[in-house]
């Protein structure tokens, strides 16, 4: 993470300076500025011309011919002849002769950011002046170029790492869950990007925390579900090890029954979590599959036609399992089917019984695997507490949900609704 944060830093800081290069590339291509210099050279070589003495005068006529105008004037002034021997002087320090290979005239700067124009008369000699300004325009430029440049690379590191820092939470946490911490979530701060990863991963958080809470409440039940048939098997077997009795034979074989759907539906759970079921969609008639599975039970089937897009064993399981709990509780009372569609685009089936109804604080709790009311006992009437949970699952699969209701004069209502596949977005 160290890296990183540098690596923003740096690359902030390239890219500013990649523009102050840019920017000095076009400033020195700048024809403009090349037609203002030559044309500010020209003009100096015509003073010069204009107020300078003849060369053969000597130095000393050159002198009194400029110390007029330069009293007036801030400027430092060399003048070189055309063998470049000091004639002249004015100022603290000479300033450089040109280079001998210099014959025209132009600018050059200093390293103090000052400009020096060198100017040929036509005699030969050289005017080398330095203007008063200790920054001139041009550079002034190059200065503020500079100035940004320090001023980004100061800024931009705390930037940078502040931004990392947030980030540095981020991969903590999420060792933290690797590591198998899953109450681990990270602080929310701003409205940034930063802040929309965090809380995705708080809410992914959350989901694989909740799902694994499920999944060893679901094993913790499933172990204590298992343990009962099995005892009871074991003991059968120890007694028929004694002498021959057929009832407890008949005892093993049910309980071998409710073992085998038990890991049924614990298999169909699992697989219901893990699997895609999209491959396996095709039409189904809810009211035929209804009308089916009622005559199981001696359920009155009524409503109308539907067909969806949806898995048929999944449909066929959620009303087995609703039938199958209705008439376990309603006992020989009715139980009766109804099945409506909307629009097309989904589904609606209602199982009710005239059992004795549930609370209405367990109405909820009833989907939950293996979760029995107050006062049913292991094993009575042949549920296992999974039937239910499997039903809302599978409705959730097709887009719908599950849900316990009251049933007028006595009983309950279980209401499924399934939506249309083919209307589903991929």
């Amino acid at each position: 993470m160290r890296r990183f944060y540098l690596q923003i830093y740096l690359g902030i800081v390239g890219m500013v300076l990649l523009l102050v290069l840019l920017a000095l590339a076009l400033w020195d291509l700048n024809p403009l500025e090349d037609a203002e210099e030559r044309y500010s050279l020209e003009t100096l070589r015509g003073i010069g011309e204009a107020l300078s003495p003849p060369l053969e005068e000597g130095p000393e006529a050159l002198r009194a011919a400029l110390d007029p105008v330069l009293s007036r004037i801030d400027l430092d002034l060399t003048v070189y002849g055309p063998g470049g021997e000091l004639l002249a002087q004015w100022g603290g320090e000479a300033l450089p002769v040109p280079e001998p290979e210099s014959g025209v005239d132009h600018w050059q700067n200093e390293l103090s950011f000052q400009r020096i124009f060198a100017v040929k008369l036509a005699d030969g000699r050289w005017f080398v002046g330095r203007p008063s300004e200790p920054i001139p325009e041009g550079d002034f430029a190059l200065v503020v170029l500079l100035v940004i440049l320090v001023g980004v690379s100061v800024g931009a590191y705390p930037f940078a790492r502040s931004l990392t820092r947030r980030l540095e939470r981020l991969r903590r946490e999420v060792d933290s869950l690797a590591a198998g911490d899953l109450s681990a979530r990270v602080p929310i701060e701003g409205k940034d990007a930063i802040a929309d990863l965090a809380r995705s991963l708080n809410q992914t958080a959350s989901t694989i925390e909740s799902l694994v809470q499920d999944q060893r409440r679901t094993l913790a039940a499933a172990s204590h579900e298992l343990r009962s048939p099995l005892a009871r098997l074991r003991v059968a077997v120890e007694l028929m090890s004694e002498e021959r009795r057929p009832e407890l034979l008949d005892g093993a074989r049910a309980d071998l029954k409710e073992l085998d759907e038990l890991i049924g539906e614990i298999l169909l759970a699992s697989r219901l979590e893990q699997e895609r079921w999209a491959d396996r969609f095709e039409p189904v008639d809810l009211l035929g599959v209804a009308a089916e599975e009622g005559a199981r039970v001696g359920a009155e089937v009524r409503g109308d036609s539907v067909s969806l897009s949806a898995e048929p064993r999944l449909v066929r399981r959620v009303l087995r399992n609703l039938l199958e709990n209705a008439r376990r509780h309603g006992g020989e009372a009715e139980v009766a089917v109804h099945v409506a569609g909307y629009s097309g685009e989904s589904g609606r089936i209602e199982v009710a019984d005239r059992g004795p109804g549930v609370p209405e604080a367990d109405r909820e709790k009833i989907f939950e695997p293996f979760y029995r009311s107050e006062g049913w006992s292991e094993g009575q009437g042949g549920g296992v507490g999974l039937g239910l949970a499997l039903v809302r699952q599978i409705a959730r699969r097709h887009g719908g949900d599950a849900v316990c209701l009251p049933r007028d004069e006595g009983g309950s209502r279980f209401v499924v609704t399934l939506r249309n596949q083919d209307t589903q977005p991929a």
